[in-house]
């Protein structure tokens, strides 16, 4: 009897989306099985490491993964070759070697391959390269699993008898949570302190312009009251003033470099309204791969968890060949842009990136879904833009002094060359406080100026704003705390727990977030100091670089944090939280209703529990009324998590919109306005069809 000899080679990866465009890819002579994700990790019910002997981890098969890895084993029994190509970062390694053991596959045999895309080019490229697993990465990624493990199974029990059932505390999670606490904390105590900007509008030579006053008497103006201010206005108001001089100069401005995961996460914020989780949710859709009409299924974006800026050479020729083309040649500099990246950079992929810079987006857009498209559209522009030229502008700077002490100043500039913001430009969280600036007006130095008028306006300065999603993640980076792939699955369990709420895209501590904040402060104070939590990420990439051992990583950090531990339960006291009360009554037993938070954030409930176990949804109202019956307009969200706004009075009023109705009357034909986010301003637009009149939203107007 013979046996006929395996006749396919298996590849396995994690998620059935990146195993379906694979296998288009390779053909009848391979299969291709996904994971789904994790296969083995430390057991839910104990702690999982051996502290005794030597922080062995404990590994079982994650409940429910039963039927997918015998389905993986009966493959691989089939299969002349198995090659594991999970992601390229330190998760997916550590998911290939677990993987190879379960499999009986020697990692230290050519087995592991990795693409940082999923183009057809790069995946047979790949298949025809395996590698051995790398241990190092394998053994970073253990040490940052044990060290979460160890603090959050010795913690939490400790919280759950302390303050209240069901909490956590985490390495990164509860540094993160520190940072907005103590944000609140600046804000609260923050001290405004009053000044002045005096401006005088000038005519010269016929021509009419604005500028501030600079300096008196060859010193900086800082006026600081009101008495200060009128001084200054009347000094001015004597005359007796020429341009001083006029001075014409240039300044260019350099495209930002292509997307990193934090950058990305912070640019789909401010640009899109996404959050960190909606970002990496959609990202990963696209990196797995998108079915494209007449095409097939194809990945479309290139590796997106990244801290590197880097980018191959291939990519880049690709992008300078089509900017060429389609911008001419004036677009395309000399030498191609690279960019430096941060000191604390692992570098191990290229910045975030199209796979194919011939799949445009507006070329695709019916292939993909809206929030597909315009993210696809973010990375697309920007690494476009990030091969472009410098944007120049023509700058003037004209200084109008008197000949009593007094030094006036006003700016303007205008673009001399557009360079790449014709294809995008970064926005930012900071809106710099700018000095008065015109268009660039022809002045002789020496010319008379006469003042006009003159207006004094008062100002405060600002506490440091509260952190939104996007922000956090970029203090979290700049302060070297988590790594890629931890800033949106940190931002979105601090939400989860209630120790963060999210409002209007500010971040706010709660009094559950507060307290336990101020509790780790004095019990664990290592655990949430920033320093120290940064140093801990450092030591970890030394694991991954082979310059550190990670049993004396964790050794190192147990030893001292058994004893915080024991210190902490004899000193800790017991603290009761009281749940909320809310303004809602009870529908079946008319006690008032507290807020509680569950897997999917806040909601009402009765607080009879459990002889009354009735629960409510929060309902979030907006400002304007109803345009269609004057009632309540609610804002919901699709089973697929899409905003949209409705009626309270559903179904007797049917009104309902994707665009968010605001208060202000169409100045133009009556009928409601919508809220609507542009490139750089937001603004009003009338949802009349036959109108669309636009207006400017007012500064602090946020969706």
């Amino acid at each position: 009897m013979s046996t006929s000899k395996p006749s396919y080679k298996l590849v396995i990866v994690e998620s059935p989306a990146k195993a379906r465009t694979i296998s288009k890819f390779l053909g009848r002579t391979y299969k291709v099985e996904a994971s789904n994700g994790h296969v083995r990790d430390l057991p839910k019910s104990q702690l999982g490491v051996d502290v005794e002997n030597g922080f062995e981890p404990k590994y079982i098969t994650i409940r429910g993964r039963g039927e997918v890895l015998e389905r993986i084993r009966r493959e691989a029994k089939g299969a002349k070759t198995v090659l594991l190509a999970t992601d390229p970062d330190r998760e997916g390694e550590a998911i290939s070697w677990h993987l190879a053991t379960i499999l009986g596959i020697d990692p230290e045999s050519a087995c592991r391959v990795e693409f940082n895309e999923i183009t057809e080019k790069t995946v047979k490229s790949a298949i025809k390269t395996p590698r051995p697993v790398n241990m190092e990465l394998v053994n970073a990624q253990q040490a940052r699993r044990m060290l979460d493990r160890l603090v959050g199974y010795k913690i939490s029990p400790l919280l759950w008898v302390k303050i209240k059932k069901g909490l956590s505390a985490g390495r990164v999670q509860s540094v993160a949570t520190r940072m907005v606490v103590d944000r609140e904390h600046e804000i609260e105590t923050f001290e405004p302190e009053e000044y002045w900007h005096v401006t005088a509008t000038v005519e010269a030579d016929g021509q009419k312009l604005t500028a501030r006053l600079h300096s008196a008497d060859g010193a900086r103006v800082q006026i600081t009251s009101a008495e200060q201010a009128e001084h200054a206005k009347h000094r001015i108001e004597k005359g007796g003033f020429v341009i001083k001089s006029v001075k014409r100069g240039e300044r260019r401005k350099h495209p930002a470099p292509p997307f990193t995961t934090s950058n990305l996460q912070q640019e789909a914020s401010r640009k899109l309204g996404f959050t960190t989780s909606k970002t990496m949710q959609i990202a990963q859709q696209l990196y797995e791969g998108v079915d494209i009409e007449g095409r097939g299924t194809l990945g479309l974006i290139s590796y997106i968890r990244t801290d590197s800026v880097r980018l191959s050479d291939e990519a880049v020729a690709g992008a300078r060949a089509m900017i060429a083309e389609r911008y001419g040649m004036e677009f395309v500099p000399e030498k191609p842009n690279v960019y430096k990246g941060r000191k604390s950079a692992q570098d191990a992929h290229e910045a975030i990136r199209p796979a194919n810079i011939d799949l445009r987006p507006e070329d695709i857009k019916g292939s993909l879904s809206r929030d597909q498209f315009n993210l696809y559209r973010l990375i697309y522009q920007r690494f476009v833009a990030c091969q472009m030229a410098e944007a120049v502008y023509e700058t003037q700077q004209i200084e109008i002094a008197s000949d009593t002490g007094l030094a006036l100043r006003c700016g303007g500039e205008r673009v001399k060359f557009a360079g790449y913001t014709v294809a995008y430009e970064e926005s930012s969280d900071d809106a710099p406080e700018e000095a008065p600036s015109a268009a660039l007006i022809d002045l002789t130095e020496g010319l008379e100026a006469t003042v006009t008028g003159t207006e004094a306006t008062q100002h405060f300065t600002q506490p440091p704003a509260r952190y939104t999603e996007a922000s956090l993640v970029r203090a979290l980076e700049e302060k070297g705390i988590g790594r890629p792939s931890t800033y949106a699955p940190t931002i979105s369990t601090i939400l989860a727990r209630g120790y963060v709420m999210r409002e209007k895209k500010q971040l706010y501590p709660t009094e559950l977030g507060v307290m336990i904040t101020d509790m780790m402060k004095e019990y664990f104070s290592d655990i949430v100091d920033l320093a120290f939590t940064a140093d801990m990420e450092e030591r970890l990439d030394e694991v991954e670089e082979g310059e550190r051992d990670w049993h004396e990583v964790i050794s190192d950090f147990y030893g001292p944090f058994e004893k915080t531990l024991e210190h902490a339960e004899s000193q800790i006291e017991k603290v009761e939280i009281q749940d909320e009360v809310s303004d809602v009554p009870c529908d079946k037993c008319g006690a008032m209703m507290v807020y509680k938070i569950g897997r999917f954030g806040r909601f009402l409930a009765c607080p009879n529990f459990p002889e009354c176990r009735n629960t409510k949804a929060i309902q979030v109202e907006i400002e304007a009324p109803c345009p269609k019956c004057g009632g309540k307009l609610h804002e919901k969200t699709t089973r697929k998590g899409r905003k949209f706004y409705g009626c309270e009075r559903y179904p007797d009023c049917d009104f309902v919109s994707w665009e968010m109705p605001v208060k202000e009357k169409c100045p133009k034909c009556g009928g409601y306005m919508v809220f609507k986010r542009g490139k750089k301003e937001n603004y009003y637009l009338c949802a009349n069809e036959a109108c669309r009149e636009k207006v400017p939203a007012p500064q602090d107007d946020e969706e």
